[in-house]
């Protein structure tokens, strides 16, 4: 095999550019092998077709990664002799890799000076904790208002998920930015909150602590330092819920926001067959990312008998052949030493698998988008302190990233406010809030189209959801949205169409067509937008034709590709079909779907004992139950199985134990959770000392 061995990379993607990075070389076990300049270990490793980065010292299992997010320790390895966490460390140019085997051999001591260092104090009037949409926002209402502020995030760059967006946004364009993609909305904010000279931001640093002295803990590389703001907010947004199955613990089953910093952040094919479970945004929005980036898509299930996610977003999923499997549930996942295959079932009402139902599917790689956790545990601590401490974004409330944008506006405003500075919030506000946090509302039936000739768009947005950018981009101001708000179904209220396919470029559901039907003769033309890799089209091309939802209305031919810079990377396909068809092609299928392999087994109707729930420590459910049905209710004393001792500090497994307790039909309340660690993250002695290396 060649030296040169990081191949497993995006070349060419649809939305995002691919720039040449400087290569570095890494050794893993010996192996040389190369980076780009910049990256995580974990993307390096996958960019290299490494899967596996250890084995447990338990019980042998091969450890892979799950959060890339540096909420769990799945993604450990030793680099220059220390275990880090994978996801969060940068590759060096010749650095030491080593997988994490059993128990890792302690480092040769290393000497430190006999003195402790005293640690730098910063002051600043507000402190954010978290520079994802939510925090950014809320700096730019304090800098507004010329406050003090000091933006810290654990990551490289500003933005939080809003770097790993390739789709456009959803809510209002006024407040939200609305029908622009999630990549440039961070950009944007980034550069304005840049424009405020009181707002600092420190990045690669994280908050692990607050103490009753009203300071707070920061660690940045090997610097331990304190703040004493007189605000904090709290905006470090969400972590990603586990799911109990058999199999679930095996290196390719992973979180979709894990996905999409390889996929979208990192530009890492990490997969070629993927399986999604979950129906809700996360889940159809990452499955969306995997066709741009070229990864097939298997399939998804969702528990319910509908998705809980945007119509639209499944709508895209189902035109280019994605099957979605509602009320089915993941039975268990398998392979020899990662993930091979993914065996599903029909459920009832009660959502018990039905037995017979079971279908497998060759997939390399599993997706769990079940829904997101606030990470508020800096939050609890700081009002347990009395000190002035917000939320914002998902830290205070899980919802849409427009929301969060929005929510960060409304806390920027009252801790101004409380500080005795800045304007109040406007009333209207708390209105546009809680619409921008809104689930999605009422489907109603696609009103038949009928129309004999002209040129028109079409709208295939029939679902109640906060969005107005089709009002706001056509020059005529044809679409309108009845009533006073932005949930009712956008509307076409005059014929004034001059062509010029903004509504279709920049539609964020791609749920706009335009029918030209002035050409005499049996057919017409439909113009449907297309935001995968323009190599996959071309005039001339056969393509099946297809309504809203997926069906195959009938075969037709790509009459034109149009791509031009003012449509934002959307590419606009031209399609000749039948004028009686016009108004319901929605889209157009490329390929067939991939099909499922044979009915497989694992029929069962709860958890299996066997299934492996505190992955840090390898504990199973079988030895939760037990302890369980013993009659303990405080979670602590399970750290006698090493639940919660592990180096995520029990913030994956506790959900997941919370639903082992209710599969028992113990009541929540009758629980005790587990104790929050004072410092809420790693953080080397020497470096909390204050000890510097001689």
């Amino acid at each position: 095999m060649s030296e040169l061995r990081d191949i497993f990379r995006i070349e060419k993607h649809p939305i995002l550019t691919v720039t040449s990075a400087k290569r570095i070389s890494f050794t893993f076990n010996g192996k040389k092998l190369y980076a780009h300049k910049g990256e995580v270990i974990t993307s390096a490793l996958f960019a290299n077709g490494i899967r596996i980065f250890g084995h447990h010292p338990k019980d042998s299992s091969p450890q892979g990664m799950f959060c890339a997010n540096g909420q769990c320790a799945q993604c450990t390895v030793i680099a220059n002799g220390v275990p880090v966490k994978g996801c969060m460390i940068r590759v060096e140019e010749e650095m030491s890799l080593q997988s994490c085997d059993g128990l890792p051999e302690l480092p040769e001591v290393r000497a430190f000076s006999d003195t402790f260092a005293q640690h730098g104090e910063v002051e600043t009037e507000v402190l954010i904790i978290g520079g994802g949409p939510a925090g950014i926002a809320a700096a730019i209402e304090l800098g507004k208002a010329g406050l003090d502020v000091l933006i810290v995030d654990d990551k490289h760059r500003l933005g939080g998920k809003l770097v790993l967006q390739t789709h456009s946004f959803f809510g209002t364009v006024e407040d939200v930015y609305a029908g622009t993609r999630g990549i440039d909305i961070a950009t944007r904010l980034t550069e304005e909150v840049g424009r405020f000279p009181h707002a600092s931001v420190s990045l690669n640093t994280q908050a692990v602590g607050v103490f009753s002295d009203g300071k707070i803990g920061l660690v940045r590389g090997e610097e331990y330092f304190l703040t004493v703001p007189k605000a904090i907010l709290i905006a470090s947004g969400a972590r990603e819920k586990g799911l109990l199955f058999p199999g679930c613990d095996l290196p390719g089953v992973y979180g979709a926001g894990a996905f999409q910093t390889l996929v979208n952040r990192d530009l890492v094919r990490s997969s070629e067959k993927l399986f999604i479970v979950g129906g809700g945004n996360v889940g159809l929005i990452a499955g969306y990312h995997a066709l741009q980036a070229g990864i097939d898509v298997v399939g998804l299930v969702e528990v319910m008998d509908k998705v809980g996610g945007y119509k639209v977003h499944a709508d895209k999923l189902k035109r280019h052949g994605v099957p979605i499997h509602t009320s089915h549930t993941v039975l268990g996942a398998g392979g020899d030493g990662r993930l091979e295959r993914v065996t599903i079932a029909r459920v009832d009402a009660s959502f018990n698998p039905i037995q017979g139902t079971e279908r497998t599917f060759a997939a390399d790689t599993l997706l769990i988008a079940v829904g997101l956790d606030p990470i508020d545990e800096l939050y609890l601590q700081a009002e347990r302190m009395g000190m002035r401490v917000y939320s914002a974004g998902d830290s205070q409330e899980i919802a849409e990233a427009s929301a969060a944008i929005f929510s960060g506006r409304i806390a920027g405003r009252h801790i101004a406010r409380d500080l005795e500075k800045g304007e109040p919030v406007p009333e209207e506000w708390s209105q546009k809030a809680e619409i921008l946090k809104s689930k999605p509302g009422e489907t109603f039936p696609l009103k038949a189209k009928s129309f004999p000739s002209g040129l028109f768009p079409v709208i295939f947005c029939h679902q109640e959801i906060p969005c107005d950018p089709c009002t706001k981009i056509c020059p005529k101001d044809m679409i309108v949205i009845p009533g006073d708000g932005i949930m009712s179904i956008p509307e076409i209220h005059k014929d004034e169409c001059t062509g010029c396919y903004r509504c279709v470029a920049f539609c964020p559901g791609l749920a706009i067509t335009l029918v030209d039907l002035r050409q005499e003769g049996d057919s017409g033309l439909v113009t449907v937008p297309f935001e995968l890799s323009e190599d996959l089209i071309k005039v001339g091309d056969e393509v099946d034709a297809m309504e809203i939802e997926g069906r195959v209305l009938t075969t037709v031919k790509v009459e034109k590709v149009i791509q031009r810079r003012a449509y934002d990377r959307t590419l606009l396909v031209v399609l000749r079909v039948p004028k009686e068809i016009a108004t319901s092609v929605a889209g157009f299928k490329r390929k067939e779907v991939v099909p499922y392999g044979a009915l497989g087994e694992g029929y069962q109707t709860k958890i299996g004992d066997e299934t492996v729930v505190c992955r840090c420590e390898r504990v199973t459910a079988g030895e939760i139950r037990r302890l369980i049905r013993e009659g303990v209710r405080d979670m602590n004393q399970l750290k006698v199985l090493r639940c919660g001792m592990g180096a995520c500090g029990g913030k994956t497994c506790e959900p997941l134990i919370l639903s082992l307790y209710k599969q028992e039909g113990i009541d929540e309340k009758e629980v005790f959770p587990y104790t929050k660690r004072p410092l809420l993250a790693e953080v080397p002695l020497n470096v909390l000392a204050g000890l510097k290396e001689e």
